[in-house]
């Protein structure tokens, strides 16, 4: 069994988006020469997030939307006790949560062996710096 370990550097402009990062995944799957196996991404930061969804602009809105709503941003202390460190990042991390930290992609004939739709996406809740993810690839 071989495995190939690569990182994807991001810089987020913002505080929050979300990259489409499926061919970042594919060229690094292309790289590694496995043809069957599995591909493992994760967001190499606490306050970041890879998940698997349809890259339809409306949807990711919704998810902006929705997450805003379940952990929104406050820069005050009174919301996030994690505030009381110094940090006014406590609704990254829990966005971080909801959307998860590493999605596990099953591969067939050297490609990503996805649903219809299926993309991978990072998502950022406290950019502006650089992140990264880690794309690791293991199999035959």
């Amino acid at each position: 069994m071989k495995s190939h370990r690569q990182e994807l550097w991001f810089e987020v402009p913002g505080r929050r988006g979300f990259v489409n990062i499926t061919p970042d995944v594919e060229q690094a799957l292309a790289d590694s020469g496995i043809q069957e196996g599995l591909v493992l991404v994760n967001a190499m930061h606490i306050t970041a997030s890879v998940f698997i969804n349809d890259d339809e602009s409306g949807l990711l809105q919704d998810f902006e939307r929705w997450l805003e709503w379940l952990a929104p941003y406050d820069s005050g202390t009174d919301r996030y006790l994690h505030h009381h460190t110094g940090e006014d990042n406590g609704d990254a991390h829990h966005k971080r949560e909801i959307l998860g930290r590493q999605v596990v992609v099953a591969v067939t004939e050297g490609r990503l062996d996805f649903g219809p739709w299926e993309q991978i996406f990072y998502g950022e809740f406290d950019g502006g710096r650089p992140k990264r993810a880690l794309v690791k690839t293991i199999g035959e």
